[in-house]
C-alpha cells in the first residue's frame, strides 16, 4: 500500500539575515518564511500527505526568540496534519536546546499538538510507516548520527510490512551546507555515510544542503523551501517541498513542489564602451521588471567607462538598491574619460589652474594601485564640480 508524505528541512525560522542593511527588507525575508510554512497546509492537502517531515534546522539557532517560537507552533498547528521534525546543526537537542525550554514546550502543546519532536535515535512507528531518526544532539557530532541505524533495522518486532524512513541531518560526501554557505567556508561534520546504510530502507529524508538533489537511489536532499541564499551553481536547486510516495521494498517516488516567493538572481556584466551602460539598464530592467521588491540580486560589474556614464551608472545602481529587498555588489568598474571629457577639463584658457591640475590627474589614471584609483575618483569629482 502506497504511503504519501512532504519531505521538507532547513527552514532556520528567526534567520537574521545580516547581510541585509534595511530592517524593513529583513522583516520581510524573515517573515516570508513563515507564510511558506503555512502555506504548506494547500500543499499537503492536494498531495494527499499523511504527515510531514522536516529533517533539521526548523529554527536558525536554539535562542530563538519567542515571538519566532509562537509564530512557528502556530503556523505548524494550522497545517492539520503530524509534523515530526528533528533537531539539526542550528537548533541542535543538545542541553538548554529550544526543544527543552518550557516555553517552546508550553506553546507547542496549546498551538501544535501535531507537531512531535524526536529527539532519541529510536524507531518511530507511525501508521503508514517506521521512521528512524537520526537528531543531532549537539552542533557538530564527529560521528555518523546514523550509525544506530544498521542494527535497529533488524528488530524483530517492527512490522514488516511498513516502509521504513530514515530522517536525518547532516552532510555527505560532496554536499552539506558547509559547501554551501555564502562564505564558502568547508568543514566536515555531521558525517552520514550512505554507503552503510542497508538496501532495505525505503527513503531517506535529508536536510543540511539547501537544494533539492537526489543523492541516491531512495536519498534525496529536499532543499530549503523559501531560498536563503544567491545560486552556488547549477546542481543548486532550492525553493521546493518534496511529495514523497513509498511502498515496502518499491522506489520511492518524488516530485518537486516549487514553494518560494522571492528570486535570488545573479548578473555579471563587463562595460567596454559607454554605449554598453543602456544595454546593461535594458538588461536590468528585463531581469527584474517593476517587482524588484521580490528579487535578491548578486551584481557583477566589471570594465570602463566615461565620467558621465559612470555617474549614471551610481544613479542606476542607486535606485536598484532602494528597490531590490538587497542588491550585493562587486563593482570593478573603472573610470576611463571619454576624450572630450579630457580636452573639457584640461583645455581652459579661462581657468589656467584647473586645467593643471586636471592634466596632471589625467597623467595618473592608468595604473591598477591606490594613486590611479584616487586620482580618476578626483577627475570625477572635479568634473561634476565643472559640469
Amino acid at each position: 500500500m502506497n504511503l504519501v508524505f512532504l519531505h521538507t528541512a532547513d527552514w532556520q525560522l528567526g534567520k537574521p539575515f545580516a547581510s541585509v542593511r534595511d530592517e524593513p527588507k529583513r522583516n520581510r525575508l524573515q517573515q516570508e518564511r513563515l507564510h511558506t510554512l503555512q502555506a504548506m497546509a494547500g500543499h499537503a492537502r492536494e498531495a494527499g500527505a499523511s504527515f510531514i517531515l522536516i529533517a533539521g534546522d526548523l529554527f536558525d539557532s536554539s535562542q530563538a526568540t519567542k515571538s519566532t517560537v509562537s509564530a512557528a507552533c502556530a503556523a505548524i498547528g494550522s497545517l492539520g496534519i503530524p509534523v515530526l521534525v528533528i533537531p539539526g546543526n542550528h537548533d541542535h537537542g543538545g542541553p538548554g536546546s529550544i526543544w527543552d525550554q518550557e516555553f517552546f514546550q508550553r506553546e507547542q502543546q496549546q498551538l501544535a499538538p501535531n507537531l512531535r519532536v524526536l529527539l532519541s535515535p529510536e524507531p518511530v512507528i507511525l501508521d503508514g510507516a517506521i521512521l528512524f531518526p537520526a537528531p543531532l544532539l549537539r552542533r557538530h557530532d564527529p560521528g555518523d548520527p546514523t550509525a544506530w541505524i544498521r542494527l535497529a533495522l533488524d528488530d524483530p518486532a517492527l512490522p514488516p510490512d511498513l516502509p521504513r524512513i530514515v530522517l536525518a541531518h547532516g552532510t555527505i560526501q560532496g554536499f552539506g551546507s558547509s559547501q554551501d554557505d555564502e562564505n564558502g567556508e568547508s568543514n566536515v561534520v555531521n558525517w552520514i555515510d550512505l554507503s552503510r546504510l542497508p538496501a532495505k530502507i525505503d527513503y531517506i529524508a535529508l536536510g543540511d544542503w539547501h537544494g533539492t538533489k537526489q543523492v541516491g537511489p531512495n536519498a534525496w536532499y529536499s532543499g530549503t523551501p523559501e531560498i536563503d541564499r544567491f545560486p552556488k551553481g547549477e546542481g543548486n536547486d532550492p525553493g521546493n517541498l518534496l511529495k514523497v510516495t513509498v511502498a515496502r521494498g518499491q522506489a520511492p517516488r518524488v516530485e518537486k513542489i516549487p514553494s518560494s516567493r522571492f528570486l535570488w538572481k545573479e548578473l555579471a556584466c563587463r562595460f567596454s564602451d559607454d554605449a554598453s551602460l543602456d544595454l546593461f539598464a535594458t538588461r536590468l530592467d528585463g531581469m527584474l521588471g517593476t517587482r524588484g521588491d521580490e528579487h535578491l540580486l548578486l551584481l557583477t560589474l566589471e570594465g570602463s567607462l566615461g565620467i558621465e556614464t559612470a555617474a549614471r551608472l551610481e544613479q542606476i545602481l542607486e535606485s536598484w538598491d532602494s528597490r531590490l529587498l538587497r542588491l550585493k555588489l562587486d563593482h570593478r568598474v573603472t573610470i576611463a574619460p571619454t576624450d572630450e571629457e579630457i580636452r573639457t577639463l584640461t583645455q581652459r584658457a579661462a581657468d589656467p589652474l584647473i586645467a593643471s591640475v586636471a592634466s596632471q590627474l589625467v597623467a595618473r589614471i592608468g595604473g591598477d594601485d591606490e594613486d590611479s584609483s584616487i586620482a580618476r575618483l578626483a577627475l570625477r569629482e572635479l568634473h561634476a564640480v565643472l559640469s
